[in-house]
């Protein structure tokens, strides 16, 4: 039976009322919020919606960071028949304008004044938009809007409707059809303006079944809801698999706190995006350097025994007694501290997901004792449709299919995926979804790939970024990429190549970690601009990409760069907001520096 996601919490809340589902740090303290709190909030949230006009098919945007508001408002407006809209809280006023009137959006809930200021700014452009939900009201109260007000005003109002008629709510989620679209998530917009991919409840249980059974997922486990919600990932670790099993979800004071609420939280089930990993090893990789000799020496030497017997058909795991044994003591003497310095000692489920990471980084995290597995999924098919699992995991491949979806390979090597988990369709944009989804149901991901013979996927590049080389060679930029951003050194990289006679990159170094290395070695700088142009700097960068090299096809070798003179941003149209780069922009942008390159 499909159910829909609110449908899911109603249940939990029957089943187990006194239970924490959420947990949520402020000032310092873990409050905790029980699965008939969790519910009657967002039955409260709902007939606040519904007192402002919100009904089905009208559509709700959230502009917030992770909050337990944030599923309030979201579960709220699926139970109504409304769209739930995610927006990035780092989209600048002009790329909110966009979302709220192509969504048609009614009403707009805001974190703080921060982001009720870009509503306000953008007014004229967003007439659809009839109120605007404050959650913390700190330096609006003298704002002069009438579509303004505060969320906890509102809510109270809601929650006294809800005392009057507790049973309303439920008949409500009875009532929802679990085809009808109930959320919409925005495509990042690495090529074009982002599109609104729009979600069912059968697309969500599909990927939930598939998951929860495959991960073994269970009430105790924990999660640390950190990346953005309106990010399809995110919404599979925070949404879906705490309302399929009723796991506990964890809301940390902010982004800035990751690190800190990642070791006091543990979490057992974790996904991380590429950077994330990126940035445990550089700044595991650093702090060694730092480290006395004995330590060094203790690290260097566990490290290499266990990459060397690192077996990616057995999760790393050895046959040999002796090798073993080298392992205990390796998590015993160095590993485990390391673990949990991280925040990872506890983690049975780590993942890695939303863009493709390098095979050797997935190689030196289960040589420490962390197994990160790698996925694969799209916004148009829910979030997830392969993953990597536990005793049965292939380095260098995002996983097989996860039960009931189908994956086939197209003639031009294009990934198609078939299944309850396909979306319903672009929002708006008719002519989209008939590019994306043929007559068959196929949806055509636009990913390049291959599938073994033990039906393992592995993406090779996307359709529309394959480098064709002068001499004809098809390169993948992300395998290069990645192999660059190895070194803690490099935060970000661009291979370019198109119709070129060799690879280049301009890449961004990481300012903390050159900034560590440069003061160390007493290289004086002022700023960003001016450690780039350090002549000591450039010849650092330049090793990096030696041993990169050194990873790579002699064809795919990068024979030169140049270090981008600032640190890219999403504001500056070099980003997306999930932190993809923007590569038509980047080669208009810094085309001149792809000139000195080739010039």
């Amino acid at each position: 039976m499909i159910r829909p996601l609110p449908a899911l919490l109603l249940e939990h809340a029957t089943e187990r009322p006194q239970d924490v589902a959420l947990r949520h740090k402020q000032l310092g303290i873990w409050r905790q919020i029980s699965w008939a709190e969790y519910r009657d909030r967002v039955a409260s949230t709902a007939h606040a919606l519904r007192a402002l006009g919100v009904g089905p098919g009208d559509a709700v945007a959230i502009l917030s960071d992770n909050r337990p508001e944030w599923l309030y408002a979201d579960l709220a407006a699926q139970a109504l028949g409304a769209l739930s809209v995610g927006i990035y809280q780092t989209n600048p006023a002009p790329d909110v304008a966009y979302i709220l009137s192509h969504a048609k959006v009614k009403v707009l809930v805001c974190e703080d004044q921060e982001q009720v200021d870009k509503a306000i700014a953008v007014a004229e452009d967003t007439p659809s938009v009839t109120a605007v939900l404050c959650v913390e009201t700190r330096g609006t109260r003298d704002y002069d809007d009438p579509r303004l007000h505060s969320w906890e005003e509102v809510i109270a109002e809601g929650a006294a409707a809800h005392e009057r008629d507790p049973a309303w709510f439920d008949e409500l989620v009875s009532q929802q059809d679990p085809d009808a679209p109930s959320m919409v998530v925005y495509t990042s917009g690495t090529t074009g303006p982002p599109k609104g991919a729009m979600l069912t409840a059968r697309n969500a249980l599909a990927v939930m079944d598939g998951l929860t059974d495959r991960l073994g997922a269970t009430p105790q486990d924990l999660i640390l809801s950190y990346l953005p919600l309106c990010h399809v990932a995110e919404k599979i670790y925070t949404v879906y698999i705490p309302l399929s099993v009723g796991c506990v979800v964890h809301f940390g004071e902010s982004i800035e706190t990751v690190e800190h609420d990642l070791a006091e939280v543990s979490p057992t089930i974790f996904l991380g995006v590429p950077r994330i990993w990126e940035k445990m090893h550089a700044k595991v990789t650093l702090r060694m350097q730092d480290s006395s000799w004995l330590k060094r020496r203790l690290y260097d030497w566990f490290l290499s025994r266990t990459l060397t017997h690192w077996h990616p058909d057995r999760d790393g795991r050895s046959n040999s007694g002796w090798h073993r044994l080298v392992r205990f003591a390796g998590d015993l003497f160095v590993f485990r501290s390391l673990q949990e310095h991280l925040g990872l000692r506890r983690c049975r489920l780590p993942s890695s997901g939303a863009a493709p990471i390098a095979p050797d980084l997935l190689c030196w995290f289960h040589a420490v004792g962390i197994p990160v597995r790698e996925g694969y999924g799209m916004t148009e098919c829910a979030g997830g449709t392969h993953f990597n699992l536990p005793g049965s995991n292939r380095l260098g491949t995002v996983g097989s299919t996860l039960e009931p979806l189908v994956t086939r390979i197209a003639d031009d090597g294009e990934v198609l995926i078939h299944g309850p988990a396909v979306f319903a369709g672009y929002l708006h944009n008719e002519a989209a979804t008939k590019e994306a989804i043929d007559e068959d149901g196929w949806y055509h991901t636009g990913d390049i790939g291959t599938v073994d013979e033990d039906g393992f996927l592995s993406i090779t590049g996307r359709k529309k970024e394959i480098i064709i080389t002068a001499g004809g060679k098809n390169l993948s930029p992300e395998k290069i990429e990645n192999a660059l951003k190895l070194s803690p050194y490099v935060k970000e990289a661009v291979a370019i190549g198109d119709a070129r006679k060799f690879i280049s990159a301009l890449v961004q170094i990481d300012a903390d970690a050159v900034g560590d290395w440069a003061t160390r070695r007493s290289v004086t700088y002022t700023d960003f601009e001016d450690l780039t142009r350090r002549p000591e700097v450039v010849s650092l960068v330049e090793q990096e990409i030696r041993k990169a090299n050194d990873q790579l096809a002699r064809v795919e070798h990068v024979r030169a760069f140049r270090l981008f003179p600032k640190e890219l941003h999403q504001d500056d149209g070099e980003l997306t907001p999930t932190q993809k780069v923007r590569r038509r922009n980047i080669g208009e942008i810094w085309g001149h520096l792809v000139e000195e390159i080739y010039g």
